[in-house]
């Protein structure tokens, strides 16, 4: 009998027991496919690749754990309640019977993701983790048009507005944005939000074509699951920084419009109160009045602040000596527009600049109904202008093109702004989001950024073509300004030869004029060239040594790479000196083998 054999109606084992075909999991959950795939996606169930794919490899795969995980959700069984719903109210319209028609309307079952939120997020960081596709979903909708044919509802897109905006506010507000990037797709934004690194992607404020090649329903149930995780985020976030959620806006701004900017007074009003009510309780004032009073505060708060009130869009960089104490890189965020007054001019992507400038600390207005101040206002330090020419200008002011704000914020650091000026051709735009070291090239202008980091940390860059170790140790620098040791050695040897020399001639004049004979000279000259030999051997070393430190000196000021380099050429002459040598020696062995044979 084979071992792989087993009889039939005996338990299946491998990959048949362990993976199902869709067509299999749509027969055994009994229900449709459209309804499949949507449940799958609220469960995060995707097909997997078997080691053996037993039915063939045209079909879709799932391990049949994941099937009984979703064979045993409760959501299943609404699904199966609104499918009978639907074919009651269908009908109901088709008897034209109107009382059960419209008791039917009143009585759809409806449903909520909660319970799948915390089930698949049950920490607040898997939610944060999980945030970039999200993020850039819901931003998606929120700038497309309403579709009937598509399903796309009014409610919908508008909701995907407020969660957007609820967000921005919400990064602008703790200055937790990090990197922007404008290219043709959109604006890569990057947060940093409890350690964890959220990108996303906001499509530019244009008219959205909508293509037919997309299956806007698959993407709609994406949609029902983030805006539901978003609105959970949200309510974490703004829940730690002590501000009610969801918010109560001034519903003058909302008409025109302007629900980023009335977010914005929101927090900051309620950032005030929650800092009255802590001292409040420190001073030993009753809770439960707070509490019951604290929806009539709310509201009231709205018109604490007049909507265009100049400045009160960042009234909380003023108080921020109240918070806690923030890392460095948020610090940095906060100070780097500080003190500047910004205006934005009609052209320019009014929603990003009114999220990229308080999120770095700065004070920003534009020309409209609702404005904190008009253009008018002596304290403006930068407008923002994307046109060819600027017809009415204010002395007191730099006017930029937008580009400028996008490079100061990855950078760090307060551009010069004449490369930014109206009707010039700006620098290129660098994406912060490429490692220009890894990638193997620098661009000229990235260059010029890090100098001017450099200059703001009050830093000392290396000239082109040094690198950070030779300022680490000038002595490296000099070495290019070092003899040559073997210039050095010869020399001393000339020195040393002239000075035995010059020693001679005076000890042969000294015994002419004594009037010494041949002999007694060439005695006294035996005895002077031995002193002076032994004093030439105290100062004589003097010069070697002299020599051989000159030597060293450059050795140990040379780089690595120099100095393994000086090595290897002299172990090379050492080795062909020694091949020589050895030559010299066999051709002095073969002559005298040569004459003893002749003789």
């Amino acid at each position: 009998m084979p071992k792989h054999y087993r009889p039939a109606g005996k338990k299946k084992e491998g990959n048949v027991a362990k993976y199902v075909t869709r067509s299999q999991a749509v027969k055994l959950l009994q229900v449709s496919l459209v309804t499949f795939r949507r449940l799958c996606i609220l469960k995060g169930v995707f097909p997997r690749e078997p080691k053996k794919k037993v039915k063939g490899n045209h079909h879709t795969y799932y391990h049949l754990k994941d099937i009984l995980f979703v064979k045993h959700d409760p959501l299943l069984e609404k699904f199966r309640e609104m499918r009978t719903y639907e074919k009651k109210l269908k009908k109901a319209q088709a008897k034209r019977n109107k009382d059960l028609y419209e008791r039917l309307r009143t009585r759809k079952p409806t449903y909520t993701l909660d319970r799948l939120i915390l089930e698949r997020y049950p920490k607040f960081v898997d939610a944060l983790r999980d945030l970039d596709d999200c993020l850039s979903m819901v931003h998606l909708f929120a700038a497309l048009p309403a579709l009937e044919r598509e399903n796309i509802e009014v409610k919908r897109i508008h909701n995907c507005r407020k969660l957007s905006h609820e967000w921005q506010a919400y990064i602008a507000r703790t200055h937790k944005l990090r990197k922007v990037f404008i290219s043709v797709k959109g604006i890569y934004y990057q947060a940093e939000v409890d350690g964890q690194k959220i990108t996303w992607l906001t499509p530019h404020a244009l008219q959205q074509v909508l293509p037919d090649d997309v299956d806007y329903s698959v993407m709609l149930t994406f949609l029902e699951f983030y805006e539901t995780l978003l609105a959970f985020t949200n309510f974490k976030l703004y829940h730690s920084i002590n501000v009610k959620y969801p918010p109560i806006l001034d519903p003058q701004l909302e008409a025109l419009a302007e629900e980023l900017y009335a977010l914005s007074r929101y927090l900051d009003a309620n950032t005030r109160s929650s800092r009255a009510s802590g001292s409040d309780q420190v001073e030993g004032q009753e809770n439960e009045k707070q509490h019951d009073e604290s929806d009539l505060r709310l509201a009231q708060l709205q018109h604490q602040l007049p909507h265009n009130e100049p400045g009160a869009l960042m009234h909380l960089v003023e108080d921020a000596a109240g918070e806690d104490e923030d890392d460095e890189d948020t610090k940095d965020c906060k100070n780097l527009f500080k003190d500047m007054k910004f205006f934005l001019g009609r052209e320019v992507p009014r929603e990003s600049l009114l999220f990229v400038i308080p999120a770095f600390g700065g004070i920003v207005s534009w020309e409209g109904d609702g404005a904190p101040y008009r253009e008018a206002d002596q304290s403006i330090t930068h407008q923002i202008v994307d046109r060819p020419t600027q017809g009415h200008i204010f002395l007191s002011r730099e006017y930029v093109q937008p580009q400028w704000i996008y490079d100061c914020v990855n950078a760090r650091v307060i551009l010069p702004t004449e490369g930014y000026l109206v009707g010039r051709v700006p620098p290129p735009h660098l994406s912060p989001f490429v490692n220009n070291e890894a990638e193997g090239y620098v661009p000229e202008y990235a260059e010029t950024i890090k100098r001017l980091q450099a200059a703001a940390r009050n830093e000392v860059l290396p000239m082109p073509g040094t690198g950070k170790e030779d300022l680490e140790d000038p002595q490296r620098l000099l070495v290019e300004g070092i003899i040559d040791r073997a210039e050095a050695k010869e020399a001393t040897e000339k020195k040393r030869k002239m000075e035995t020399l010059k020693e001679q001639y005076h000890d042969e004049l000294k015994m002419e004029i004594e009037g010494a004979t041949y002999s007694s000279m060439i005695n006294r000259n035996t005895e002077s060239n031995a002193a002076s030999g032994e004093a030439r051997e105290e100062s004589v070393p003097d010069l070697e040594q002299t020599a051989e430190d000159g030597a060293n000196m450059a050795k140990i000021v040379m780089s690595r790479k120099k100095r393994r380099l000086l090595e290897a050429i002299e172990i090379g002459k050492k080795r062909k000196q020694a091949n020589v040598d050895l030559l010299k020696e066999r051709k002095k062995k073969n002559e005298a083998g040569q004459t003893s044979k002749a003789k």
